[in-house]
């Protein structure tokens, strides 16, 4: 697991400024990766120049030192068009994942989105669900549609329904750590 935090967050509307100070205080703290919410305000405008400066200053900080970007792009409140010109911007300057949500928006992973932003971003840009994977299947569906990642708060339940269809036992709390990982 890495260390991970979130930039700008929840709606994204913090200045270019406070989002470059806050991704290096994150990475002076150990940050791995950086969950960035792109300023929909911005986005909604079709201010793409600000947009895009935003993305690119809170990229150079976390690649300088090794770290990893998730963009967060709140799809609820966009049109297709925002996600497409969003999933270019965000190839362009080689942002590691694009994801639907923050989770505090009115929607979250939609299949629609998610074969959208996979059909609109280069290969080397990774697609992040979150928001709606609420188990197994719906898990497994949308790694079918080319999600690399999944933010979910029903982890638990999911796991132990694949160790089931598996054929495994659930892991007991305190467990995990002791048991060596099974593949």
């Amino acid at each position: 697991m890495k260390a991970s935090t979130t930039i700008g967050f929840p709606h994204g509307v913090n200045t270019t400024a406070i989002k470059a100070a806050e991704a290096r205080q994150a990475i002076v703290d150990g940050g791995e990766e950086l969950d960035m919410v792109a300023n929909i305000s911005k986005v909604l405008s079709g201010d793409w120049g600000y947009v895009r400066d935003e993305i690119k200053a809170v990229i150079d900080i976390a690649h300088a030192a090794g770290a990893k970007v998730k963009v967060i792009f709140e799809n609820c409140y966009l049109q297709d068009a925002h996600k497409i010109r969003l999933c270019e911007i965000c190839g362009e300057l080689r942002a590691d994942w694009v994801k639907t949500s923050t989770g505090y928006g009115s929607g979250g992973a939609t299949h629609a989105d998610l074969i959208l932003m996979r059909q609109h971003s280069p290969a080397h840009v990774q697609v992040k669900a979150a928001g709606g994977v609420r188990d197994l299947d719906a898990l497994l569906a949308v790694r079918a549609l080319g999600v690399s990642r999944c933010g979910a708060t029903r982890s638990a339940g999911m796991l132990d329904e694949a160790r089931r269809r598996l054929g495994l036992s659930a892991i007991k709390v305190g467990e995990a750590a002791a048991q060596p990982a099974e593949y």
